[in-house]
């Protein structure tokens, strides 16, 4: 029996993944367009992944130069500046919040979130969505940590518990922990999870339809 959902935030709750994108390709511009295609395309073939990864894994692999304790924090200060009040702003994905009201009494919702934990809670808050949600996880802990601290927390097991994720890494860590997965897909990442063949939506406004396929699997 599915007793919860967990959701992911950018790109499954609220159309916030290209608020993020342009936040990279700001912070790397001094350096060049062809930096800065290469910093969003591995942002996007590593969606779900903490900023806090991505941003050293950038310094490593792209730019190939040391990145100090100061500058890192820096960089994570204006990512942040950058990014929330455009993710406040930014629409639902559709059928998101009416799925909330709606369900609200039937199941339990919670978020895991690649964002920094105490942004996310801001951004929750600004947005007022914490009225539907019984815990808000965000970094530096990965999402496979951040279920293995929950559930004890709720009382759940992963077979009572849904993850709408958009990204591989929400995949993985759905495979990693044993729980149903739900792809929320847009055109442009139509092969992102390769491999993938379980339930896929464009919106929620189809999830309690895919929902309903995952309780007769």
């Amino acid at each position: 029996m599915i007793r919860a959902i967990a959701f992911d935030f950018d790109g499954v709750l609220v159309e916030s993944v290209d608020v993020k994108t342009r936040a990279y390709a700001y912070l790397f511009k001094e350096y060049g367009q062809d930096v800065v295609s290469k910093v969003v395309d591995y942002h996007i073939k590593n969606g779900g992944i903490s900023r806090f990864v991505k941003l050293r894994t950038i310094y490593e692999k792209i730019l190939k130069k040391p990145l100090s304790e100061n500058k890192f924090g820096e960089l994570c200060e204006q990512f942040s500046s950058v990014v929330v009040d455009a993710v406040v702003a930014a629409p639902w994905v559709e059928g998101a919040q009416e799925f909330l009201k709606k369900n609200k009494n039937r199941y339990l919702y919670f978020i895991v979130s690649g964002t920094p934990q105490e942004e996310l809670e801001l951004i929750v808050q600004r947005r007022q969505m914490g009225q539907y949600f019984c815990a808000v996880l965000g970094s530096p802990k990965d999402k496979v940590a951040l279920f293995r601290e929950v559930f004890p927390r709720l009382n759940l097991t992963p077979k009572e518990t849904v993850f709408v994720g958009d990204a591989e890494t929400d995949w993985n860590a759905a495979k990693t922990m044993g729980l149903p997965f739900l792809w929320r897909r847009v055109p442009e990442d139509a092969t992102l999870l390769r491999g993938y063949t379980g339930p896929q939506m464009s919106t929620l406004s189809s999830l309690e339809e895919n929902l309903e396929i995952l309780k007769k699997q």
